[in-house]
């Protein structure tokens, strides 16, 4: 695994419902990449090869706007090593989770 991006998606929505509906669908595809990925209150972590993460995060925006956003921003996060294998999540916080 090279690299792992971190995303937080931020569509626009009339209210706070409708903001969870939205995120739970982009959470709903990223879990449907079989990818390891880890939901955090803020964002979600995904692990594997760059060029797939990258067209994963192109895909998450797409997502939002066909869940009903008419706008949507988002940060993210790359970790990117071509040469060899970057910290994998469980590495980064399964200590903190015992």
């Amino acid at each position: 695994m090279n690299a792992s991006v971190a995303i937080q998606s931020l569509p626009d929505a009339a209210n706070d419902e409708e903001l969870i509906r939205i995120v739970d669908e982009v959470i709903a595809y990223i879990k449907s990449t079989g990818l390891n990925y880890y939901v955090g209150p803020f964002e979600t972590t995904i692990e594997g090869d760059y060029d797939e993460l990258m067209d994963i995060v192109k895909e998450c925006q797409h997502i939002a706007v066909r869940a009903g956003a008419p706008h949507v921003a988002a940060y993210i996060k790359v970790s990117y090593r071509p040469e060899g294998d970057v910290l994998s999540i469980e590495k980064k916080v399964s200590k903190h989770h015992e």
